[in-house]
């Protein structure tokens, strides 16, 4: 609703703390309600044996949006200019968006349903099965936000999430900019950024049910992985306008950098799983979110005091190496084993 508001009022714009306060902190606002951090709070509720892949499916929503709503934004700018467009999406989250998010439910069983996967009868509280379960003291704890937080556990992923944002919005803010500034033309900036999110599409789902096979760390750190060779990629670029160059900056950042959604929330319902996980990862999004607004306010300093990215660019991917050991150290799979690790853990022995 926050972001409807806004859209309704951003044709009312007249001083610039009205621009501030409609797109900072109504449009910011409403965001969080709506994405991918709203979503993983009750997503991995849902699914079990094969959690990754279902969220991911879920987030390439992101990417379908941008190839279906984007032209038809344009067209009604270019025909009727931007108020009206305004005022479309704004119809749109007030009569589609809201209604649909009145069905969602926390949880399964608050309709006398069973998370997929699950085994016990109707109306029991299932823990996840022995067979996944590594560190058994550590699952059995009813964690709350109070227990939670004296962990060190809390506190890496904290540190992994806000990097991994840093990461995430410096080039979603400065990269059109950026990409312009090294001789490309506006209009192919500007479709670098939108084809983004469609390659992002694939590599969610792919990548989502990866890490039900394999383990979400590895997930995460190709992830990383793929905003490392975005921004050298980036780097690579200042010498001049380089066609390949862009291509692969794309293709890492979206194919492989996007595929941190398909585990932000498995990760923390591996390590938190219970009754208070929705409140848990909830505070973590408050990593999220500081990653996400600090990220690119540190590289727009930068670049205004040195008059270059590079800097910038160079301690983002400091922050990917350190996002992804964060998650490591943080460890899931030592509470949980995924599905297909559990499976295979349970053959061998």
């Amino acid at each position: 609703m926050p972001a409807g508001g806004r859209a309704f009022l951003a044709p009312l714009i007249k001083e610039p703390w009205q621009l501030y306060a409609t797109l900072g902190v109504l449009v910011g606002g409403g965001a969080n309600l709506m994405t991918f951090t709203a979503q993983s709070l009750y997503l991995p509720n849902w699914f079990a044996r094969r959690r990754g892949l279902a969220i991911s499916i879920a987030f390439t929503g992101v990417g379908i949006g941008a190839i279906v709503l984007l032209p038809w934004l344009q067209a009604i700018i270019s025909h009727e200019g931007w108020r009206a467009s305004c005022w479309a999406m704004g119809l749109l989250v007030l009569l589609v968006l809201a209604p649909l998010n009145l069905l969602v439910r926390h949880k399964p069983q608050d309709i006398g349903l069973l998370p997929d996967g699950a085994s016990t009868a109707p109306g029991v509280a299932k823990p996840r099965s022995a067979l996944t379960i590594v560190d058994a003291a550590w699952a059995s704890t009813d964690w709350t936000i109070a227990r939670a937080i004296r962990t060190g556990r809390f506190w890496w992923l904290v540190l992994g999430y806000f990097l991994a944002l840093v990461a995430w919005y410096v080039v979603q803010v400065h990269q059109t900019k950026y990409l312009i500034d090294v001789g490309f033309s506006p209009l192919l900036a500007g479709w670098a950024l939108g084809i983004v999110s469609v390659v992002a599409i694939p590599g969610q789902i792919g990548f989502g049910a990866l890490s039900d096979r394999i383990g979400r760390e590895w997930v995460w750190s190709a992830g990383c992985f793929g905003f490392v060779v975005c921004y050298a990629a980036l780097i690579a670029l200042e010498r001049g306008p380089s066609t390949p160059l862009l291509y692969l900056m794309v293709f890492s950042q979206g194919f492989l950098g996007y595929a941190l959604t398909s585990v932000m929330g498995p990760i923390v319902a591996e390590i938190f799983e219970g009754r208070h996980y929705g409140a848990i990862f909830g505070t973590l999004t408050v990593a999220l979110t500081g990653g996400g607004a600090a990220g690119p306010w540190i590289a727009g300093v930068i670049h205004d005091a040195t008059g270059s990215y590079q800097l910038a660019f160079l301690l983002t991917i400091a922050c990917c190496v350190v996002s992804a050991a964060a998650i490591w150290i943080a460890a899931p799979r030592k509470v949980r084993l995924v599905p297909g690790r559990a499976s295979r853990a349970h053959r061998a022995a």
